[in-house]
Formats: C-alpha cells, structure tokens, sequence
C-alpha cells in the first residue's frame, strides 16, 4: 500500500522555488499548483484586453500585465496569476524582487475549461478581499459573455453582464472602455466546451 505524502511549503520556500522554476505555479495553503499552457482563444482575448487597455492608459499614471504578474491576496496568502491586471496610481509589491504585486485595481480572468470552477468561486471569493480592487472581470471563451463585478461604496459586489458586440464594459476605476468585438477579436467559438465539475 502506498502513502501519498503532502509536503507543506511556506510562502518563502514557494516564491524560491517559483522564482527559479520554467513554469508558473500558484500557491495556497501550502500547495503549489502548475498552471497548464492556454488554448488559442485564451490568449488572444488575453492579448486583445491587455492591449485594449495598454492603449487607452498611455501616459495615465496606470500600468498593465499580461499573463506574468504575479498578485498575492494578502488576507489568505493566495499567489496566483491573473490573466490582466491593472494598477492605478504607484503598485506595491511584497518585496524587492518586484514580481509580486499586492494592490490590484482591476483584475481579469478568462475562464478556461478546465479552472472556470476555481476561478468563478474561489478566485473570485479571494480577489473580493483585496481592499486596492476595485473592478473584477470574468471573460468567457467559448461564447461571447463577460461578467463585470464592480465594488460598490458600501462593500458589497454589482454583477453587470455583456452579450453583444455592440456593449462595451466601462471600467470606472481607470476610466477606460472595452468594446466586446474588441475583446473577441479574431476569437472563434468552441461548442464544445464543458465547465469541469
């Protein structure tokens, strides 16, 4: 019989192995999780958003990653790669290494086949937590559907949907507009996607 033996990392021994590894891994209560390359689609819409906003942010005093930026959430010690992010104003990283960023102010996932479950609920529940974040988009790649959650005054989440082409999803937070064609630009949709349970 054999016993499958867990190896417990602290944050410093994860971010040491992760600074030196050939691929990215996540990080959470003492786990690390490789991270699978993206599909076609997944990365022109990652292309399409991040260079939408790159665009419309030139010479504000903003930034935007693509894909490489690591975020952690400090309130669980959650190391995870968003697809997009954004910083409004000065970013604050964890230490000198400059690759790990703690005050987000817009992130965007595009939701894969086989994380949608992870980061629609558990993603989505730690990113909620980040006091910098102010807007959070969920971007689907098999049909055009993006999910909007914007902070309100009092705390709580606003959910806003887009379906159509003609919409555009109006990030406040850095004043920039993106036009659904915009973000499914070239995109072709797959009928056969299937969220894993």
């Amino acid at each position: 019989m054999s016993r499958r033996i867990l190896t417990y990392l602290t944050p410093e021994e994860y971010l040491r192995l992760e600074r030196r590894a050939e691929y990215k891994s996540e990080y959470l209560n003492g786990e690390m999780f490789a991270m699978s390359g993206a599909r076609r689609a997944h990365n022109l819409i990652t292309i399409n958003i991040s260079g939408e906003l790159r665009q419309q942010l030139k010479g504000r005093p903003c930034e935007t990653y693509a894909g490489e930026m690591r975020v952690k959430v400090l309130s669980n010690g959650l190391y995870t790669y968003p697809d997009v992010v954004v910083i409004r104003g000065e970013p604050q990283f964890e230490d000198s290494e400059l690759d790990t960023l703690v005050n987000p102010t817009v992130l965007v996932e595009v939701l894969s086949q086989s994380t949608e479950r992870y980061d629609r609920m558990g993603k989505t529940f730690y990113y909620r937590t980040v006091d910098s974040l102010a807007e959070h988009l969920l971007v689907a790649q098999h049909k055009m559907h993006v999910e909007q959650f914007v902070k309100q005054p009092n705390g709580e989440w606003l959910l806003i949907e887009y379906t159509s082409p003609r919409q555009e999803v109006k990030l406040a937070s850095i004043d920039c507009l993106l036009a659904l064609f915009e973000i499914y630009d070239r995109v072709t949709f797959d009928q056969t996607y299937h969220v894993s349970r």
